[in-house]
């Protein structure tokens, strides 16, 4: 148990009879009339839905122990995406639920945060970015420049995204996990 006066980002309530919410923002508010209170914007675990929800300040709220674990993707096991904890190389099988968009952009070896609670994988968290192989692009055109447009193109993990004119099979890029746009080219 902790009050509204400890939150802080990233902490997972219990709420709403036993669902998880994550604390994305929060602030105390102290008005020049009436009770302080708590304004935060949370985030189910296992939905992903954000909503605003407005505490009184000081009053107790559940907290939940989510461990969160640094993993290294191994391998895809039928359906399941298969982790292994850099510590203790347990091998962990999570389903395609939970990857969600993260299997977009997961290779053999790369590092995750897999949040875990009671046992069950919560969410799958990856870097802020990546650095991935184009497969297939169609070939640029003389004159494709920076500032023209984009073509679509096949990364090695099969996602497809889009990527200005000028890039070709086989150079290697930089994207954004979370939006899933082009940064740059990765220089070798």
């Amino acid at each position: 148990m902790a009050t509204t006066n400890d939150l802080k980002n990233g902490m997972v309530l219990k709420l709403d009879g036993g669902q998880l919410w994550s604390v994305v923002e929060f602030q105390h508010v102290k008005p020049g009339k009436g009770p302080a209170f708590v304004r935060t914007k949370l985030k189910n675990v296992l939905s992903g839905k954000t909503v605003d929800k407005t505490f009184n300040a000081g009053i107790k709220v559940e907290t939940a122990s989510v461990d969160r674990r640094g993993m290294q993707f191994s391998y895809k096991d039928g359906a399941d995406f298969v982790f292994m904890d850099t510590e203790t190389f347990d091998q962990l099988p999570v389903s395609p639920a939970v990857v969600g968009d993260a299997a977009n952009y997961l290779l053999e070896g790369f590092e995750a945060t897999v949040a875990m609670y009671e046992g069950a994988a919560l969410y799958v968290e990856l870097p802020a970015s990546v650095e991935l192989v184009i497969e297939y692009t169609e070939p640029g055109v003389q004159g494709d420049r920076s500032t023209g447009g984009t073509k679509p193109a096949k990364l090695e993990t099969g996602y497809e995204i889009a990527v200005p004119l000028f890039i070709t099979t086989g150079e290697k890029v930089k994207v954004d996990t979370r939006s899933g746009d082009y940064l740059g080219r990765v220089n070798s």
